[in-house]
């Protein structure tokens, strides 16, 4: 007998489901050039994960920032999304939630409309894509979509899921390492999420 469930899981985009950053480093050049400001993009691409304006600060002045980050948005379709690649295990996992009966939401700091095409474009299916919320912010969501699980690479991310009463799975893919994670609190670590769908099923059992 199949026991199917309910349960519903989210994820963090950014180095947990994708690995935007060959999308993001181009991106970021693109913008460089047009705005004739310097910006080391192979520095932005290792500490992915907190809204776009706290990366714009360190480049530009408080003043440009909503214009630049406007500009950014703008350039994303054409310069990132392409050279964006799945993460080493993500359709599989979205794919477990499903396949338990159960619903797999993206929770993300992204701009939505970006996100959105993240997916088209990787050919996954979420049950929902939820945009422009960071850390404790992520709560709302979760809560919203009933998720008991939370799943991301950055401390940012194991701050939502606590914030949700979420179970925090954490994967060490992102800026932040498997120490760095635990100490913030994740209920586990795994390496990547190629182990995601044996944990889940575990998990469910």
């Amino acid at each position: 007998m199949t026991v199917t469930s309910s349960r519903t899981v989210g994820f963090d985009l950014d180095m947990t489901l994708i690995d935007s950053r060959p999308g993001i480093r181009a991106c970021w050049q693109e913008l460089s050039a047009r705005t004739g400001t310097y910006v080391d993009a192979d520095l932005v691409v290792t500490r992915l994960g907190p809204p776009l304006s706290e990366e714009m600060a360190h480049w530009f002045p408080a003043r440009e920032i909503p214009a630049m980050a406007d500009l950014y948005r703008e350039l994303y379709p054409e310069f990132a999304v392409a050279g964006t690649l799945a993460m080493p295990g993500a359709h599989e996992a979205v794919e477990a939630v499903r396949a338990a009966g159960g619903r797999a939401v993206v929770v993300t700091a992204k701009w939505e409309p970006n996100a959105r095409l993240h997916m088209e474009h990787l050919g996954m299916r979420p049950d929902a894509v939820i945009g422009d919320l960071w850390a404790e912010q992520k709560a709302q969501a979760l809560r919203e979509h009933g998720a008991s699980v939370y799943v991301g690479d950055h401390v940012g991310d194991v701050r939502g899921a606590r914030a949700a009463g979420a179970f925090s799975v954490a994967v060490a893919t992102g800026p932040c390492d498997a120490a760095e994670l635990t100490e913030a609190g994740a209920d586990v670590v795994l390496d990547d999420l190629t182990r995601f769908a044996e944990w889940f099923a575990a998990y469910e059992g």
